[in-house]
């Protein structure tokens, strides 16, 4: 039997222990939540740190790069005057 799953979202099956279920279904009825909702809540949080974390690592290589870049410029000068 299959859901109506609303356009704008997809249907991902997961498989996890009887004592994960049970921790997520009482932090659910604690929070008012649905599991789906803290389990989506919770990847939405996890890819968006993973996508900083990309994004710093690509702006510290580009400082590095930079900054070795500035290095040989001046080497370059450094007997002109």
């Amino acid at each position: 039997m299959q859901q109506n799953v609303p356009s704008n979202q997809a249907r991902l099956n997961i498989q996890i222990s009887p004592e994960l279920k049970r921790k997520l279904a009482k932090v659910s009825a604690m929070e008012g939540k649905k599991i789906s909702v803290l389990v989506r809540e919770r990847i939405e949080e996890n890819l968006k740190q993973i996508e900083q974390k990309v994004l710093e690592e690509k702006m510290r290589q580009a400082y590095l790069d930079l900054a070795q870049k500035n290095l040989d410029v001046s080497e370059d000068f450094k007997y002109v005057d």
